[in-house]
């Protein structure tokens, strides 16, 4: 495979060594290119000869983890992987029609989950892709669900999706770091079935370096899809307790607890958010594992270092209907100590999803105009939200509202914030 070059970086060892774009890239060292991550991996050493489509040149010029210099016309160097399951809990299938077309891409890419942390089931990889795998050292995060491959194979609706489990003990000999998930349908892995899973991975230990239980979301376009029951309070105490059956297991054996339930889970049993130490160092925090204790603790923390100026301040906040009590909470504390602040917190009703979608990264825009417009002239100086409401790279939220919009609708400035602790003190404190 031939890889065509883009652009050549002016002054880099690649520049030095004559290359020109236009020209396209066949192996290096001998060995083909393909992707992302042939490309990563040998153009480690001082000196490369590069195989190009015409001719070969030599790269001297180069130190240790300088780049080469070659640009090429998308990251990954080809096309991505789409997903070829048909997962009965996947978001994906629950959107509605009408969205922006990059939100309807599932993307089981397992280059992505070795460059920027996705989750991969790999049913997309075969024996040679394993291979490269445990030849590039490469740690990989993995989307289990179950340990069982008849269930796995119903759960994901593909035929080799019980096939692959086996590359998980395969990598785990060979040392390679696996973060895993399991998305809990109850019904489906829970019960005995997330016990069979638990003993499974935690077995893999230190290879499977963590583990989060995640619960099954459910929004209102679900028509032609399996029927999955919402947990409930008793569901979700009853996985709280397996996964804490493990945890403290290893805790006790390696001092590390490894497996964790996700935030929602503990909100949805009605129990305690544990403090942060319970998290250790918060592995699964992209997968809203410990998000909110170390919100919580980071935020109490730096609100005893803030002086009292008597500054008075009138701000409102943004959430969904999951966070609004530990928010609410933090916001008295805020008051409390300082009695010229008064910020509003307003818990947002997902009615573009559906009143089961209870997190604040899915609220849209229309939503907050809808809900927040009665409140008009009485929000304050400013409205503040997580920017996990908004795309990436561009102010604008799921349904295509744009931050201006949402402004001059509300008739105030809208701040998205991120999600550190300070983030959300500097808002509401300024």
């Amino acid at each position: 495979m031939a890889v065509k070059i883009q652009s050549v970086t002016p002054r880099s060892p690649a520049a030095k060594a004559g290359i020109k774009a236009g020209e396209s890239l066949v192996a290096i060292d001998g060995n083909p290119i393909h992707d992302a991550l042939d490309y990563g991996f040998y153009t480690y050493n001082r000196q490369l000869e590069l195989t190009l489509d015409s001719r070969k040149v030599t790269v001297t010029k180069k130190d240790d983890y300088d780049e080469l210099g070659l640009n090429f016309e998308s990251y990954l160097m080809d096309k991505k992987q789409s997903c070829r399951n048909k997962c009965i809990f996947c978001f994906i299938d629950q959107l509605p029609p009408g969205m922006r077309e990059t939100l309807y891409f599932k993307d089981d890419d397992s280059r992505l989950s070795f460059l920027q942390g996705n989750y991969i089931t790999m049913t997309n990889l075969s024996d040679e892709d394993i291979d490269r795998v445990i030849r590039m050292r490469l740690n990989i995060n993995v989307s289990v669900h179950t340990t069982n491959p008849e269930l796995r194979v119903k759960m994901l609706k593909n035929k080799n999706a019980g096939r692959v489990l086996k590359y998980i003990p395969k990598l785990a000999e060979a040392g390679i770091s696996m973060n895993c998930q399991i998305v809990l349908c109850r019904g489906w892995n829970d019960g005995t079935e997330l016990e069979r899973t638990l003993s499974d991975l935690t077995e893999l230990y230190p290879a499977v370096h963590s583990i989060a239980v995640v619960p099954f979301g459910a929004t209102k376009y679900r028509d032609g899809l399996e029927q999955i029951e919402m947990h409930d309070r008793d569901s979700a105490r009853d996985a709280v307790r397996i996964i804490e059956k493990f945890g403290e297991k290893l805790l006790a054996e390696y001092g590390e607890r490894v497996v964790y339930p996700a935030d929602e889970l503990f909100l949805t049993a009605q129990l305690p958010i544990p403090p942060s130490e319970y998290y250790g160092s918060f592995d699964q925090y992209e997968n809203g594992v410990g998000m909110w204790a170390y919100l919580r603790d980071g935020y109490l923390d730096c609100l005893s270092e803030v002086e009292d100026d008597g500054s008075v301040i009138e701000r409102s906040v943004a959430t969904g209907m999951l966070a609004q009590p530990l928010l609410q909470g933090l916001v008295s504390a805020t008051e409390e100590r300082f009695p010229s602040v008064k910020i509003h917190v307003h818990a947002i009703r997902n009615d573009f999803f559906g009143e089961t979608i209870t997190v604040a990264g899915l609220i849209t825009g229309r939503d907050l105009i809808a809900q927040l417009e009665p409140f008009r002239g009485q929000l304050g100086m400013e409205l503040i939200i997580p920017k996990t409401m908004l795309k990436a790279d561009e102010p604008i939220f799921l349904d295509n509202t744009t931050l201006s919009e949402v402004e001059k609708a509300l008739g105030l400035p809208v701040k998205p914030i991120g999600d550190e602790p300070e983030d959300l003190i500097e808002a509401l404190l300024g």
